[in-house]
């Protein structure tokens, strides 16, 4: 039988490395989490303030690559839709 699990680092900077990426993932996670539960919300809602707020949430996850940007993109154009439309006269 096969076993797929990681082999444990075994230099320093291997070690060091697997410490950090177990920092940032947590960190992703979190702003992931975040993301989700604000679109979640918005879709739910659908007031301006609670949209801006998800927007917002997406830029930041797009900028420090947590998501893609074009998935980014996506996020906001299907928010935007959501939307109250404004009277015009």
């Amino acid at each position: 039988m096969l076993d797929y699990t990681p082999a444990m680092p075994v230099t320093k900077t291997a070690k060091r490395a697997l410490r950090s990426s177990k920092r940032k993932s947590l960190v992703n996670a979190a702003i992931l989490e975040r993301l989700e539960i604000a679109i979640r919300v918005a879709k739910k809602q659908k007031s301006a303030a609670k949209i801006t707020a998800a927007v917002k949430l997406v830029d930041k996850a797009a900028k420090k690559k947590v998501i893609h940007k074009n998935k980014a993109a996506r996020i906001k154009s299907m928010l935007s839709k959501l939307a109250p439309k404004s009277k015009k006269k």
